[in-house]
C-alpha cells in the first residue's frame, strides 16, 4: 500500500480482511460485515498480556432489542453508520497490542472474534452449552478450532495484499504509513427503552 500523510486506515483494512474471511469460510457465511462496526482502542501500555480484540453484541440473548433489569426495560444504545443503518455488533482491536502479535495469532484472533457472532446474526453471541457459554467447556478446544479455521482460510489462497499489513508490528506499520488511524466507537451503554 502506498504511503499516506494521514496514516494507515486500520479499520478499513481490517474490514476487508474480515469480509474475505466471512466469504471464504463456510462456517462464517452468516456474518454480514456491513452490520459489524469495526473500531480501534488504544492500550495503556505495550505489554503483551491482556485483551487483543473484543466482540460486543448489540442485542440481548436471542436477538432481543430490550430486556427487563431491576424492574426497568432497557436496551443497548444503538451504533449507526453514516447512512443511519444500525450495527448489530462492535468488533474492536486493541492497538498496539494486537499488531504486536505474530501473523498467525493475529489471524486466529480475527477468526476467534468473528466466530463469537451468533449463527442467526441477530445481534446476539454464539452460545455454547454449559457455564462458559462464550467459549464452551474447553478453551483449548475452542482455540484449536480457531487455529484450524485460520489455516483453512489461508489454504483458500486469499490475496496476500489483503493481509500483508498484518505481517509487521505496530511500529513498522506506523513508520511505513506515517501513522495509523481508525474508527473509534463509544462503548455501548444501557439506556431506558
Amino acid at each position: 500500500m502506498s504511503r499516506r500523510s494521514n496514516g494507515f486506515d486500520f479499520t478499513a483494512a481490517m474490514r476487508l480482511v474480515c469480509a474475505d474471511i466471512s466469504q471464504r469460510l463456510q462456517e462464517m457465511a452468516h456474518v454480514e460485515m456491513e452490520r459489524v462496526a469495526i473500531g480501534v482502542c488504544q492500550t495503556r501500555n505495550r505489554a503483551m498480556h491482556g485483551v487483543f480484540a473484543t466482540l460486543t453484541p448489540l442485542r440481548f440473548a436471542g436477538g432481543s432489542v430490550e430486556r427487563k433489569y431491576r424492574g426497568r426495560m432497557l436496551r443497548i444504545q444503538p451504533l449507526v453508520d453514516g447512512a443511519g443503518h444500525e450495527y448489530l455488533y462492535l468488533l474492536n482491536f486493541y492497538l498496539p497490542r494486537f499488531m504486536n502479535l505474530p501473523l498467525e495469532e493475529k489471524l486466529s484472533t480475527i477468526v476467534h472474534e468473528l466466530w463469537h457472532i451468533g449463527p442467526d446474526f441477530d445481534g446476539d453471541l454464539r452460545r455454547h452449552e454449559g457455564r462458559c457459554y462464550a467459549h464452551g467447556s474447553s478453551q483449548k478446544k475452542y482455540d484449536e478450532l480457531m487455529d484450524r479455521m485460520t489455516r483453512k482460510w489461508l489454504a483458500s489462497d486469499p490475496p496476500p495484499h489483503l493481509y500483508e499489513f498484518l505481517e509487521g508490528d505496530f511500529d513498522q506499520l506506523a513508520a511505513e504509513h506515517g501513522g495509523i488511524r481508525g474508527q473509534r466507537w463509544p462503548a455501548p451503554k444501557m439506556i431506558p427503552s
